[in-house]
């Protein structure tokens, strides 16, 4: 989600509206297989102009991301397949219903298996698994997949080759605990979910979104985008192709540091709760984003507990008032 960026530091988002609905677009690279791009019409304040679903290579293509159960977006995928082209492989950044579930249609209509990270919740943090484990209830849960099971699992390092391309998978948790981005080797593509997304910074939403976690994926990334780095371009599941990562990245741990210290200068003046800390913070903020705005301020204050920075008053949840340590 998107919000007030460093002080005098413009943001890096891309969030021109066009886009083209039911037909794939070849999207530019600068090498290696060729790379379509569909887009579902599922357009709103968390999706942007929609899921963007993307084939892999030609004659036998990868497909990722298929989105949700849209019968236009389907029918879509079906038709932007040439002439005596197959989907030989489905693979899935992660579990939520914008992104995954659409998976399981297309494999039973192609023979294709599914490789994903795992179903949802997989791969959660230390810190997450104890306090589910203590009984501690943190809501959550948005647009989560359920019901998602994938024919493979694809953990870090892992490759899909077919011998035309390749990708290989990256953990990215943050966004989700199972969320992967998937390098197209040999050509700095980085297929990157919605861990870094072209038009907005990212929900993280506690359990199974983790600040902590996500500020540790960040910093992995923006050491793969070094000047002699892995990625040159994102293509993002939500938004246009980021062309800078390395800047975008910088921005965005810049972003996220200073949110910390706008909740840890909150409770300088006072314990609060995440709902008025999010208020006295996320002022220039679309109103119907502020419910994620919460969210992200809750999962940061519970990294800064893990930190033993802050500590809430009674029980942690969503609503607990928290206070400097």
């Amino acid at each position: 989600m998107a919000g007030e960026g460093p002080r005098k530091v413009k943001d890096p988002f891309d969030k021109a509206p066009e886009v083209i609905y039911g037909t794939a677009e070849v999207v530019e690279t600068g090498g290696g297989p060729l790379v379509r791009r569909i887009t579902c019409r599922n357009p709103s304040p968390m999706t942007f102009t929609g899921t963007r679903t993307y084939l892999v290579g030609e004659g036998r293509v990868a497909l990722i991301d298929p989105g949700p159960e849209d019968r236009e977006h389907l029918a879509a995928i079906a038709g932007s397949l040439r002439r005596g082209e197959e989907i030989r492989h489905i693979l899935v950044t992660h579990t939520h219903a914008d992104h995954s579930p659409a998976a399981r249609v297309v494999a039973e209509a192609t023979g294709a298996p599914v490789h994903a990270f795992g179903p949802h919740g997989a791969g959660l943090s230390e810190t997450m698994r104890r306090l589910k484990t203590d009984g501690v209830v943190l809501g959550g849960g948005e647009g989560g997949d359920l019901w998602f099971r994938s024919d493979h699992t694809l953990g870090e390092g892992e490759t899909v080759d077919t011998g035309d391309w390749a990708l290989t998978a990256v953990h990215t948790p943050g966004h989700l605990s199972n969320h992967i981005c998937l390098a197209l080797e040999g050509t700095g593509v980085l297929f990157t979910g919605d861990t870094v997304m072209g038009w907005a910074t990212t929900l993280v939403s506690p359990p199974e979104g983790d600040m902590a976690a996500f500020m540790a994926t960040l910093r992995r990334l923006a050491e793969r985008a070094g000047d002699h780095g892995d990625d040159r371009i994102y293509l993002p599941g939500h938004g246009h192709p980021v062309t800078d990562p390395k800047g975008m990245l910088a921005w965005q741990i810049a972003h996220r540091e200073e949110r910390v210290a706008q909740i840890l200068g909150g409770l300088a003046a006072g314990p609060a709760d995440p709902t008025e800390l999010t208020l006295a913070i996320y002022i220039d903020v679309d109103q119907r984003l502020l419910p994620a705005a919460r969210r992200n301020v809750l999962a940061t204050l519970i990294g800064l507990v893990d930190q033993g920075r802050v500590k809430p008053r009674g029980a942690l949840s969503p609503v607990a008032v928290f206070e400097l340590v």
